[in-house]
């Protein structure tokens, strides 16, 4: 499996077996399991229309003769012209078939792999660009499409053609037959030498593909820090450089293409010259009649088109296991687990009245790290009762939004217990804990819509006079007044018409219409000025008369208002308490308290920062 665009350990893996035509095919073939009545119903439409194309010289055979004996011929033609009609009725409707059963896949793969995406596991996400899964939902499918409505219908009927307009040469004339197929069979081969060119170009161009797009996701989800950096031609000239590489394996497809292409149209043309000298010859020399040549030169023209598309679906076919490849790789990629990691003991997270005691969440000596040797926790213990306000300070990277994250279940501590109400989160389901709960990340997600949608995220039947209360728990009201259309006005992408402190209120907003039984903040006061900042500590005061509260706090003013104070250091618990013991009795605290992380008086201290204003 590979684990970004630029690594190809999974395509040297594959086997010369895996790479053959035949493995090609039966692969995309497991595509159409849920359409293969579909898929024969236009395959047999297909290959009706075929039949009645191959009875055409046929009938054309008799026209001629019949007219060279000076017989009536009107019958014949207008049994031709019958045939005809028929067959592009027929052929019509089977195309249409094909189109339709190829955008169903479409859209099975498309489901599958937008469900797949959104429940991948937290670590899948630090592994692989978003951009590059992206575009394996839209432009590695789109590749299959054509797949599907084209390459193996085609391939099946124009083989089946092919073979019919065999049979009839060779009952026409088996030396003509003969000539024609050392040509054609020349043919084949160079085109089955190229098959493993192709192959190898369209999957690389494939990968250059979504690296365009992760790239371009990067810099567009960055684009007020590329322009103040003045970084607009570094970002266009890295950007470029995937699509020249995208530009170089398409010119390396188009390469092999134009030497498949030439070779089968000198076989059609090399197969024509020989019919008509050898078989004008032949006639001439009494071999054979002037109806029997024409049905020749007939069918000789039929097989153009099945061979033509049997060689084009080949090619296809190799193209299309390139996009195949990723999306297969994506939809392994692992997800999280929807039932409990200990099934046995499945129990319900009990409703805080019923918790007898039990802190709403516990955290014992709990240790992580997102990759082996390099632990991020090395130990944390602590307790939030219900109904308290409990703060969690330390140095920056001490592992505080770890803990967030480990609390969240978005990773699962390599060591120790996180329980809620006494039970251990393993024995409940992911879906079980988070109904328990409500986060405010540093990001303050919001999403391109309406204000009321953004709110409402968590609850969308929400009612009107919830989405009023928390308006105005976390001081929006100026927003939504200043907003034309108030709570129905669209906030742009990623809330670009707000600013960085209203979009963490309505973060905040969000997580408190949920009513959760567990609020987690981290951070919340970051992009706050000095009023809103003291009116969200008020919140905060009222959010913690009805659920627990775990903050992560770098302002005194937020941490010395706490029930409890939590402070880690590399990783550990190092001391826990009120702000005025820890004060007394933990340096750290002291040195933090003495810093512009932690401001004594609330107010800034010398070359502290300001926040930002809401």
């Amino acid at each position: 499996m590979t684990g970004t665009p630029d690594q190809d350990d999974g395509r040297t893996a594959l086997s010369e077996e895996d790479r053959s035509t035949r493995a090609a095919v039966v692969t995309m073939y497991r595509l159409v399991a849920g359409h293969r009545r579909a898929v024969a119903v236009a395959t047999a439409l297909t290959l009706v229309g075929s039949a009645l194309g191959l009875a055409q010289p046929l009938v054309a055979k008799h026209v001629v003769d019949a007219s060279g004996r000076g017989q009536v011929v009107w019958p014949l033609l207008a049994l031709l012209g019958t045939l005809f009609v028929t067959e592009a009725a027929t052929g019509a409707a089977g195309r249409f078939l094909l189109e339709r059963t190829g955008e169903g896949v479409v859209r099975q793969l498309r489901h599958g792999l937008v469900g797949r995406l959104l429940r991948l596991e937290m670590r899948e996400y630090d592994r692989h660009r978003r951009g590059d899964l992206v575009s394996r939902v839209t432009a590695d499918t789109a590749l299959l499409r054509e797949v599907v409505s084209q390459a193996l219908v085609n391939l099946v009927t124009g083989g089946l053609v092919a073979a019919g307009a065999i049979v009839l040469m060779a009952w026409l004339d088996p030396v003509l037959l003969l000539m024609v197929t050392v040509v054609v069979a020349a043919a084949a081969l160079v085109v089955a030498s190229l098959l493993k060119g192709i192959r190898c170009a369209s999957e690389h161009m494939q990968d250059s593909v979504g690296a365009i797009a992760a790239d371009l996701e990067r810099a567009l989800g960055a684009l007020p820090m590329v322009r103040v950096h003045r970084a607009e031609e570094r970002e266009a000239a890295a950007i470029g450089a995937r699509v020249d590489a995208a530009h170089g394996a398409g010119v390396r497809t188009a390469k092999f293409a134009s030497v498949m292409s030439p070779a089968v149209e000198l076989a059609v043309q090399g197969s024509f010259l020989i019919v008509l000298v050898v078989g004008g010859l032949r006639v001439d020399g009494h071999a054979g009649s002037l109806g029997d040549l024409v049905a020749f030169l007939l069918y000789a023209s039929y097989l153009v088109l099945p061979l033509s598309s049997v060689f084009h679906a080949v090619g296809l076919i190799q193209r299309g296991m390139g996009a195949h490849r990723r999306i297969d790789e994506a939809l392994r990629l692992p997800v999280e687990p929807t039932a409990p990691l200990l099934p046995k003991a499945r129990v319900p997270c009990p409703p805080p009245s019923a918790a007898a005691g039990q802190p709403a969440l516990a955290l014992r000596d709990v240790r992580f790290g997102h990759d082996p040797g390099r632990p991020v926790l090395r130990g944390v213990s602590f307790t939030v009762a219900h109904r308290q306000h409990v703060a969690l300070v330390g140095r920056s990277g001490a592992g505080k939004s770890t803990v967030f994250a480990l609390v969240a279940r978005f990773y699962e501590p390599d060591a120790g217990h996180v329980l809620f109400d006494g039970v251990p989160a393993a024995r409940l389901s992911r879906d079980a804990c988070r109904r328990r709960l409500a986060v405010v990340d540093q990001n303050a997600h919001v999403v391109h819509g309406t204000l009321r949608d953004n709110i409402a995220y968590a609850v969308p039947d929400a009612p009107e006079a919830e989405i009023r209360r928390v308006v105005g728990l976390a001081r929006l009201e100026e927003v939504v007044d200043r907003l034309p259309g108030g709570l129905d006005a669209v906030v742009g992408e990623r809330g670009s018409t707000l600013s960085g402190g209203e979009r963490q209120r309505v973060a905040i907003a969000r997580a408190l219409l949920a009513r959760p039984a567990l609020l987690l903040l981290d951070e919340p006061t970051s992009h706050l000025d000095a009023i809103n900042e003291s009116a969200l500590t008020t919140v905060m005061k009222d959010v913690a008369r009805e659920c627990a509260l775990l903050v992560v706090a770098h302002r005194l003013s937020t941490v010395q208002h706490a029930d409890h104070i939590v402070v880690l250091h590399d990783g550990r618990t190092t001391a826990a308490g009120r702000h005025e013991d820890l004060l007394a009795g933990s340096a750290l605290y002291r040195e933090l308290a003495a810093s512009q992380m932690l401001r004594p008086g609330g107010g800034p201290g010398r070359g502290s920062r300001a926040g930002t204003p809401g």
